[in-house]
């Protein structure tokens, strides 16, 4: 049988499936349904727009009213979100398809971030699992959302690349692997029994915001997706001349690629923390700072084949500033308010989301290869912050 926080992990895999499938069905939505490089930058920004209100209060009404009321209904509304989605092929309805779709995408998914990963972190503890050591929650929880935003994008760019129906039947593959982890989640034990209810939703909402997470946790925040999102969004729209034929399968490598390897760096990133707790944001940033200007290299040199080290030293930024982030979450948050916390941490990871729009906007003032440079200036400043923050110690979650 499987373990509790397995079933709960195996939520947060769907729930990072099915938001980041679309990522690249970008390309083929810009070369069939003819919109420009802004309209499905728009596409993925919206994305965000219903991740924030799913996210900021998904976080505290699961601390109130416990996870698992909060964590089903977002992944059953996952399904019908999908389905949406699909009808992003048919010409009359494609574009408004494509806008609701991607908005429920981002209110189920913030809900399901928040909810799931506090309820991983919950059931990796006495007495669901005695034996786990202390940050494997943070492990467990960025593990399974990274997994899921990877294979999504690779199950679904190799799908409309050599399957019939190509943007339909990616979307039908999430909708059947979600229901059958909807039957999984029903026997997960119920972690927050006692729900702050003398403070009522209003209270739950007022989440307490430790001197750290301002100093520390916030400036790095937005480097988690802002990396990955220079990626596997930036790098294949402004690269398409140089890959004519080849964009879908060429954006979904560089999203799997990315995300791979944030997966894989992320054990790394637990045995950095050990050594300080500020090392593997240090890290992370670090790599963000050398990704983007290689990007930034290969977009100058048109050179498909350097934009795949910057995916990968991204998707390394990625994997170390999630973990980064989790842990310290993690340590500063007291149990009434580990959801609330863990959802104002995600949603301000998903601000780096905005990036690809910024920077598509402004391409009628300079190409690409100077505006990446603005990000890079911004991930150095963050590094320096962190950096000289970072040394203060960690503090202990207090009394409510």
């Amino acid at each position: 049988m499987l373990r509790a926080w397995v079933r709960v992990a195996a939520a947060l895999f769907v729930i990072g499936y099915g938001a980041n499938q679309f990522s690249p069905l970008m390309v083929l939505y810009r070369e069939q349904g003819h919109y420009s490089a802004v309209t499905v930058a728009a596409f993925f920004a919206v994305y965000a727009a219903g991740l924030a209100p799913g996210l900021l209060l998904g976080g505290p009404a699961s601390d109130m009213w416990g996870r698992r009321k909060l964590l089903l209904p977002a992944l059953v509304v996952s399904v019908p979100a999908s389905a949406v989605l699909a009808l992003g092929g048919v010409p009359v309805v494609s574009e408004g398809a494509l806008y609701v779709g991607r908005f429920l995408f981002g209110v189920v998914t913030g809900v399901a971030m928040a909810v799931g990963t506090s309820w991983v972190k919950e059931l990796s503890q006495a007495p669901w699992d005695p034996a786990a050591d202390a940050g494997a929650g943070a492990r467990r929880a960025a593990l399974a959302l990274s997994a899921g935003f990877g294979g999504g994008p690779l199950v679904a760019g190799v799908l409309a690349q050599w399957a019939p129906l190509p943007m339909e039947l990616p979307y039908v593959v999430h909708i059947v692997i979600t229901v059958v982890v909807i039957g999984a989640l029903l026997r997960v034990p119920e972690t927050r029994v006692v729900a702050a209810a003398r403070h009522g939703l209003r209270g739950a909402l007022r989440v307490p915001l430790p001197a750290r997470f301002r100093r520390v946790v916030a400036p790095m925040a937005p480097w988690v997706f802002g990396g990955p999102a220079i990626s596997f969004a930036v790098q294949p729209a402004a690269l398409e001349h140089e890959v004519a034929g080849l964009g879908l399968i060429y954006a979904t490598v560089l999203t799997s690629l990315t995300l791979a390897t944030g997966v894989a760096v992320q054990p790394w990133a637990r045995r950095l923390d050990r050594r300080s707790p500020v090392l593997a944001a240090r890290a992370g940033l670090a790599a963000t700072v050398v990704g983007i200007m290689v990007a930034a290299g290969a977009v100058a040199l048109n050179s498909p084949w350097l934009a795949v080290p910057a995916a990968a030293v991204l998707g390394a930024a990625y994997g170390l500033c999630l973990v980064a982030g989790l842990l310290e979450v993690q340590r500063m948050a007291a149990p009434e308010h580990l959801g609330g916390l863990t959802a104002v941490y995600y949603t301000l990871t998903y601000v780096g989301f905005l990036i690809p729009v910024v920077l598509a906007a402004l391409t009628p003032l300079a190409g690409y290869p100077v505006l990446l440079l603005g990000p890079a200036a911004l991930a150095l400043l963050s590094l320096a912050v962190v950096a000289r923050r970072g040394r203060q110690p960690v503090p202990q979650p207090g009394p409510v």
